[in-house]
């Protein structure tokens, strides 16, 4: 039991060491791990939803949706429990993001402020969007319904996507338009250059 415990302990150390490293990647403005151990509130929110999510899974919902508006409260950040987040995922800034319960957030994912993974059906099925590995989506931008962002593509600042976006695409606009060709951060710097 206590091997157990520790190798709990210490995954979860390796978990946060991991989110660290992704958010000294991605954000130019943070300058050391402790700064951002306790000022992100993107890292908070993600950080409350593994416990969020595993009682989500464990069939203790009304505990998770609890500790996920608790989050929600202190964050600005709302991820619903039943939500899958892949490891590596990154918030910069944080408020005004919404992510709904049957939304999969796959590995190295960047969201801005003020996205939404929404949906656009009552009925209990899958409602939300697939956001694959290495995705960027962009300040304000809304991705609504059951679609797929793919692997390494980016979703331009307020754009309004309802249709799927292929991998290593661009989607700009309201309602969005797909720019196909690499979108890659090191060969289009930003995306909204297009809006």
């Amino acid at each position: 039991m206590v091997t157990g415990l520790t190798d709990r302990v210490m995954n979860a150390v390796a978990t946060v060491r991991e989110d660290l490293a992704a958010a000294r990647r991605r954000d130019p403005a943070a300058t050391d791990d402790l700064t951002v151990l306790l000022t992100s509130p993107g890292l908070h929110a993600i950080w409350t939803h593994r416990v969020a999510h595993r009682l989500w899974a464990r069939g203790a919902k009304l505990p998770a949706m609890v500790v996920a508006q608790g989050a929600r409260s202190l964050t600005g950040v709302e991820i619903h429990p039943g939500a899958a987040i892949g490891r590596r995922f990154f918030i910069d800034h944080g408020m005004g993001v919404v992510i709904g319960e049957t939304a999969e957030v796959g590995d190295d994912v960047m969201l801005y402020h003020g996205v939404t993974l929404g949906g656009r059906s009552m009925e209990r099925t899958k409602r939300h969007p697939t956001v694959e590995d290495s995705a960027t989506i962009g300040a304000g931008a809304r991705v609504i319904g059951p679609v797929v962002v793919g692997r390494g593509a980016q979703v331009g600042a307020n754009a309004v996507v309802v249709k799927d976006v292929p991998e290593l695409a661009t989607a700009v606009g309201v309602p969005a338009r797909v720019r196909t060709g690499a979108a890659h951060p090191e060969v289009q710097i930003d995306p909204a250059i297009w809006i």
